[in-house]
């Protein structure tokens, strides 16, 4: 589902935003467009209810219990569900593209006040969406490498106490490829209504900051944020401005109806052909025919960007979706950063329970802001996306096999390191995923005391 970038495009983003800044893949993420072809709204909307302010009896509808058989470790009641009519209950309801539906706020709220232990703290609840095609690899390493990436996301999500669903269906049988996202948002928002925000991520992605926490509150006023450059997509109009392989999107009405305005260019309907010939006259580096999701958010954004663009945040200032061409050399330089900044404050060495791993995040969050510049190594970029690298096909656009493998064994290492350390070990060589080390007392978690 990842997508990449031909070469050409990646001197482009130099030359319009310099390699210094904080990268993102928007340019440098639709090479495979070429390859892959093979395999209404308005800002009146509400973005966020406050549903911990409502005042709920804890004696009826359907109230958490103190009973650790019915709620779990979280304080979630997870073993009733109240009589009340929900929108549940209308047979109407559907969980296909194409009906947006009505007053999803207005139906999420009702369902969360009949299921109060799941309104406490829902405004920062994240359920992380990824997946991959339904059929095995053609690659013979590819479902390997799956395997591991998706492990690579399910290791994020547990240790900052997310939800994650795996899709490898197709659940609309048109919507394929890089539209698969779309037709699977809206049935996962109908079910669950207790999560704020969707993140989805592509499956070429690599989550490499274990540690970071994603910053909802700095999107209070927003409901779509991707990663990218605002002046590449305004002014520049380039189809490579942002990136739709990784994205936060929030749980409400304003969503629903943004995907169907966006699914509009998708190929289930009966203008696609001229769609992907709208885009290529609208945006000045589109070269494929062909309408795709990144095209069509940046069309949308440019066309109508009054209805929709204020309520879209377009970030540069994380690598929310990193190029990895310049981040997977970095790696050995960033460990010895860390390992420094560890010696330096005694509690980032001390062991603990991998379910207080935020706390220590929260100290190195500091430590690295205080001490990080002193060695001239940068922050772990949050997500190292491998564009251009079709895993499960063995098929590369501008790399080879073992650049994009050892790559990818490479920053897959380097996230591991960092689940591992609370579990005894490391591996000293991030090119080896074999061997490890146990990690004495008191010693770096990243790299042996010399």
């Amino acid at each position: 589902m990842g997508m990449g970038r031909v070469t050409e495009t990646v001197a482009k983003m130099e030359k319009f935003i310099g390699p210094s800044k904080p990268i993102f893949i928007g340019v440098a993420g639709a090479a495979l467009l070429m390859l892959l072809l093979s395999f209404s709204a308005s800002t009146s909307f509400p973005n966020m209810f406050d549903v911990s302010k409502m005042t709920i009896s804890p004696e009826k509808d359907g109230a958490a219990m103190k009973d650790c058989t019915t709620v779990s470790d979280q304080g979630l009641s997870l073993g009733h569900d109240p009589a009340d009519q929900t929108f549940y209950d209308d047979p109407t309801l559907s969980y296909e593209i194409g009906n947006p539906g009505k007053n999803w706020d207005e139906k999420r709220r009702e369902w969360l006040k009949h299921h109060p232990s799941f309104a406490t703290g829902v405004e920062d609840r994240v359920f992380v969406l990824t997946g991959s095609q339904p059929s095995p690899c053609k690659n013979p390493i590819g479902d390997h490498l799956n395997l591991r990436l998706f492990k690579n996301k399910v290791d994020y999500c547990r240790i900052h106490g997310y939800d994650i669903f795996y899709n490898n269906a197709f659940i609309h049988p048109k919507m394929v490829n890089w539209w698969i996202k779309i037709a699977v948002l809206r049935p996962m928002m109908l079910a669950h209504p207790e999560a704020e925000w969707i993140f989805w991520v592509d499956s070429d992605a690599v989550i490499t900051d274990m540690d970071f926490k994603l910053p909802l509150e700095k999107y209070k006023n927003h409901n779509f944020v991707v990663p990218g450059g605002s002046d590449l997509v305004y002014d520049k109009k380039s189809w490579g401005g942002l990136n739709a392989g990784v994205f936060y999107i929030r749980n409400c009405q304003w969503s629903m109806e943004f995907m169907e305005a966006w699914a509009e260019m998708g190929p289930q309907t009966p203008n696609y052909e001229k769609w992907g010939q709208i885009q290529m006259e609208a945006l000045s580096d589109k070269k494929h025919q062909d309408s795709d999701d990144q095209s069509a958010l940046v069309y949308l954004l440019l066309t109508e960007k009054e209805k929709w663009g204020i309520k879209v945040y377009i970030e540069n200032m994380y690598d929310l979706s990193g190029y990895w061409g310049y981040l997977v050399d970095s790696f050995d330089n960033i460990t010895e950063n860390y390992a420094r900044i560890e010696k330096g404050v005694t509690e980032l060495r001390r062991r603990h329970a991998e379910k207080v791993s935020e706390h220590y995040a929260a100290l190195m969050r500091v430590a690295v802001i205080n001490q990080g510049s002193v060695g001239g190594g940068r922050k772990r970029p949050f997500i190292t996306h491998f564009t251009a690298c079709r895993h499960c096909s063995g098929l590369h656009w501008g790399y080879t096999a073992e650049q994009c493998y050892g790559g990818m064994e490479k920053a897959l290492n380097f996230a591991d390191n960092q689940v591992l350390r609370n579990y005894g070990f490391v591996r000293p060589d991030l090119m080896n995923t074999s061997v490890l080390s146990p990690l004495p007392f008191g010693f770096s978690s990243y790299n042996k005391e010399k």
